[in-house]
């Protein structure tokens, strides 16, 4: 072949056996799939899948923010009523404190009564055992109470110190639990003696120089009484 004869003759590369498809052309589907074609997925948008992920997880939002109340008495953690039991039996002193201090109030004016003769014992004296009275009583005793206080009590407000303390170590007991029960009985027995003994030191006046026994005898007697309901406030506490 002549020179110009196989310059006018185009050159073509061999195809190469490892010939790699268009990159935009689609691979046909396999052949076991005989319709293809309608088989075509359509694209989820993040706001779509964002929406449907709330609908199932929403309503699980309580069971797993919150645990079931069982689980948590399984693993031995106690509940409310028994940490407030606990919390009651630290504090008790101070719940009992104005028990104590009635006490001793009653105690000062067992010792006004008696380290004076008949012939020594006052005016002065009298006032200050009928005010020993009035404190020891904590507003339990309506006749002896000021004017505020009897507006207070007059509204609905509780202002007997002795009820309030019942009502606060018996708080976690049923309505008709015995030891509750006991505790308020105890209560109204302090409040008829000191009722009775300062009636008796209101009323006699001047006369209680020539009888002081009978104050007294009612003064231990509401003693008595006192030392009991502390006894039934401590049962109610289970101390």
């Amino acid at each position: 072949m002549s020179k110009l004869v196989a310059s006018l003759i185009p050159t073509t590369p061999a195809p190469s056996s490892a010939a790699q498809p268009p990159l935009n052309s689609r691979s046909s589907p396999p052949s076991h799939y005989p319709h293809s074609s309608s088989y075509e997925i359509n694209p989820i948008s993040r706001r779509n899948a964002a929406v449907l992920l709330s609908s199932i997880i929403t309503p699980l939002l309580p069971s797993l923010l919150q645990p079931p109340l069982a689980s948590a008495f399984s693993i031995g953690i106690s509940g409310p009523k028994e940490w407030l039991k606990e919390q009651k039996k630290k504090t008790y002193k101070f719940l009992l404190a104005p028990v104590d201090g009635s006490r001793n109030i009653l105690q000062s004016a067992y010792l006004v009564l008696m380290k004076k003769s008949e012939a020594e014992f006052g005016e002065d004296d009298l006032d200050e055992v009928q005010k020993l009275l009035v404190s020891a009583a904590r507003d339990c005793v309506p006749l002896d109470r000021n004017s505020f206080v009897d507006f207070q009590a007059t509204t609905g407000v509780e202002v007997c110190t002795f009820r309030l303390i019942v009502k606060n170590a018996s708080s976690l007991l049923d309505e008709k639990d015995p030891i509750k029960l006991e505790a308020e009985a105890k209560l109204d027995d302090l409040i008829r003696s000191f009722s009775s003994l300062n009636g008796m030191v209101r009323e006699r006046g001047i006369e209680l120089t020539s009888n002081r026994q009978r104050v007294v005898d009612a003064l231990n007697d509401t003693i008595s009484s006192l030392n009991n309901l502390e006894q039934g406030i401590k049962d109610c506490l289970q101390i």
